[in-house]
């Protein structure tokens, strides 16, 4: 699926194209390519820098092996691109707002939500949990599980056992089929795993390790003993699997390092799901290689384990006694629930003589395994809070890596009430300005304050929201936000401020707090007297995630005067987030006229999914039917996917089964059924996107040069 993995770097980045889209395997759709420094380690393969994530969502696609070709700098780059700040490479501007919005985007979009139903929005209690679909069975237009399971899962087998010269069919199948999920048969097998399985010994790469990373997202506990056997190595384990469902013997020798990085992945998505003796399997798995000999030295697996351990919690144990944590936090004997898992990844974050990209993904993975107010582990909490609080200090000689992660973690774990603690975040992450001169640091940490501001908290003045109400000028995150919003020189600053303070006043909202009017006004009034395309679509997002009704006539009139498509898109899904109806006609046209115009017609596409408008679903099937440029299909492959609905899946099929078709377009029908019927309500791949940091990256966690990351997968 090389083909259609580079094709979605083009339709998702943004308007920030890339000259070379041979190399790669389709699919990137957000986030910089791997930023590791000359010498730091990085794996070969992943260029070193890429493009900023647009308003689209993840591109299609399947993994394979990187690419050897490094593709040119992006197209249209937009005001304040310049060097890499911490990459040690010249590229472009990984500080970007786009950035940002490219990995953190879907639970604001929430598409499926809006798609199947007006009942659940983007928001509600149910936004982040990732809930809502269930509740829209009422749309006649959501397809049903009888032509989910009768007509599309039937077909995608169809296509992938007859896909044997033809990575595009058989990576878009795949992971199509996992996004759909399981359904096992009367003897209690899962034949979508089987399928899957089938392809771990594939002798093409691509196709070995998008069949590693589709068990994960399969999600199915029993292939959990697999994924572990492929990631220790343990080729006589797989080959038994594989044998056991195709009688075909997968290669001989060891398995594949890339493979063994995106099984990784795989244990961490399913132990998002599993009962707690399936999580307890996958991190014991991930912490044995971390701590092996190979673990220590390979990059591009210890950061698949550290990323997945951070999506497996483990239980907490009431009884567990912590150690003396003035002495710093020593690694634990073993692994076997909450405390010991926190301390462990502690441990591997502080330990000196690591690799520091490595030890960078430690701080979010520990915030997000870790809940912030259980009395049970207070003094842990406590200590890990005041470690990263060391850690972005002025005083600090950690790497800006490092410290990005501090900031991202600390965003995550701390509220807005009166807690010493919590009082201790805010004051930290208002000082980082003054303390790091890190660009990306001090941009990550208007968003991390957003969101420590937008929580209301539980503790001690939970009812003042006093990191937001206080009259303490110097305490006042809303008033701080304004400021940096005032001050802004840069359209790149101005709109970070605009971001964050729409983080922040949302999810007050969301928590039945009052939202300001004074906010709203202000950015409004920015949005209005803003010309550049880089200002004009941060701002547009920000008043979309703010739901800032009153200022649809403004968007209106900047997506009719604007001729920029970057600023175009962005106004569009703008709109959308403001389920502003009248935008229907306007994003219907710039739909129509962008077939040429891969990342324009996604964002239109996402605007109207937003919008819950689906007419034009017939016109879309028709495109892609005739489409030949690689770009073309590729967007309006997810466009359907955004927006489409029963109505699509008969074509879709139809032209997945048309042998005279392109083996790109069938597979894009492919990966257009799996968006239609994904059994989630976010892409599964958000578990590891939001709130990642992606300055400390690595080419099979993103790679958009090439295609080649976790992340790059639709």
């Amino acid at each position: 699926m090389k083909n259609l993995w580079i094709a979605a770097a083009v339709t998702a980045a943004g308007m920030f194209l890339l000259h070379d889209i041979t190399a790669g395997h389709g699919g990137t759709y957000r986030g910089p390519g791997d930023t590791v420094p000359a010498g730091g380690g990085g794996a070969p393969g992943g260029p070193a820098g890429g493009s900023p994530a647009g308003p689209g969502t993840p591109g299609p696609g399947g993994p394979t092996s990187p690419g050897a070709t490094t593709p040119g700098g992006p197209v249209g780059t937009p005001s304040g691109s310049g060097p890499t700040s911490g990459g040690g490479d010249s590229g472009p501007d990984l500080s970007l707002w786009q950035y940002w919005w490219g990995f953190n985007k879907e639970p604001y979009l929430n598409l499926k939500a809006a798609i199947h139903g007006s009942g659940v929005q983007s928001g509600s209690d149910e936004f982040f949990l990732g809930q809502g679909a269930e509740d829209q069975a009422k749309s006649t237009l959501r397809p049903s599980e009888s032509v989910i399971r009768n007509e599309i899962v039937p077909a995608l087998i169809r296509a992938l056992e007859a896909s044997d010269k033809s990575n595009d069919i058989a990576t878009g199948c795949m992971i199509a089929l996992a996004k759909i999920g399981d359904a096992k048969d009367e003897s209690g097998k899962s034949k979508m795993a089987e399928q899957i399985i089938k392809r771990l010994g594939d002798s093409n790469q691509e196709i070995s390790e998008t069949a590693a990373v589709s068990l994960g997202i399969l999600a199915n506990e029993a292939n959990i003993d697999l994924l572990v056997s492929m990631l220790a190595d343990e080729g006589d384990k797989v080959r038994a699997a594989v044998s056991q469902v195709s009688g075909a013997l997968p290669y001989t020798g060891k398995v594949p390092e890339r493979t063994r990085a995106f099984a990784s992945y795989g244990l961490g998505l399913v132990g998002a799901k599993a009962s707690i003796d399936g999580k307890k399997k996958v991190v014991e798995g991930l912490v044995k290689f971390l701590e092996s000999p190979v673990g220590v030295q390979n990059r591009e697996i210890s950061v698949a384990c550290v990323v997945s351990l951070g999506l497996t919690p483990l239980e907490v144990d009431p009884s567990y006694t912590l150690p003396d944590l003035s002495k710093g936090f020593e690694k634990p004997a073993q692994v076997t629930n909450l405390q010991e898992q926190v301390l462990y990844l502690m441990s591997y974050y502080t330990n000196a003589a690591g690799n520091f990209l490595n030890q960078a993904q430690a701080p979010v993975a520990v915030s997000r395994i870790m809940p912030t107010r259980d009395p049970k582990i207070a003094a842990l909490f406590d200590a890990v809070v005041n470690r990263f609080r060391e850690d972005i200090a002025s005083t600090s000689k950690i790497k800006n890596e490092q410290q990005q992660s501090c900031i991202l973690a600390l965003g995550k774990m701390g509220d807005c009430d009166e807690d010493a603690t919590d009082k201790a975040i805010r004051k930290s992450l208002m000082e980082v300005k003054d303390a790091i001169s890190d660009q990306q640091s001090r941009f990550f940490a208007l968003i991390a304050l957003a969101q420590v501001a937008g929580r209301p908290g539980s503790g001690e003045g939970a009812n003042a929201i006093g990191g937001v109400t206080t009259k303490n000028k110097s305490e006042n995150v809303r008033e701080y936000l304004m400021e940096q919003l005032a001050r802004a020189k840069q359209d790149n600053h101005r709109a970070w401020s605009a971001l964050a303070l729409a983080v922040m006043e949302r999810s007050l909202s969301d928590n039945s707090q009052p939202v300001s009017s004074e906010v709203q006004s202000a950015l409004r009034q920015e949005l209005d007297k803003s010309k550049t395309p880089t200002a004009v679509a941060g701002l547009a997002i920000a008043l979309g995630i703010l739901h800032d009704s009153l200022s649809a006539p403004v968007m209106i009139n900047k997506l009719e005067r604007t001729s920029e498509d970057e600023a175009r898109g962005y106004v569009a899904v703008g709109l959308g987030l403001l389920s502003e109806k009248s935008a229907i006609a306007p994003i219907t046209e710039i739909v129509k006229k962008s077939k040429y115009k891969g990342d324009l017609l996604k964002s239109a596409a996402i605007g109207l999914g937003l919008l819950g408008d689906k007419e034009i679903v017939p016109q879309l099937v028709d495109m892609l039917a005739s489409a030949e440029a690689l770009s073309s299909q590729a967007a309006i492959s997810s466009a359907l996917g955004f927006i489409g609905d029963a109505r699509s899946v008969t074509p879709l099929i139809k032209l997945l089964d048309d042998k005279t078709k392109t083996e790109r377009a069938r597979g894009f029908a492919a990966v257009a059924l799996g968006i239609v019927a994904d059994k989630e309500t976010l892409p599964w791949n958000a578990k590891i996107s939001v709130d990642i940091n992606y300055r400390a990256n690595s080419s099979t966690l993103t790679s958009p040069g090439t295609g080649t990351g976790i992340l790059d997968i639709l």
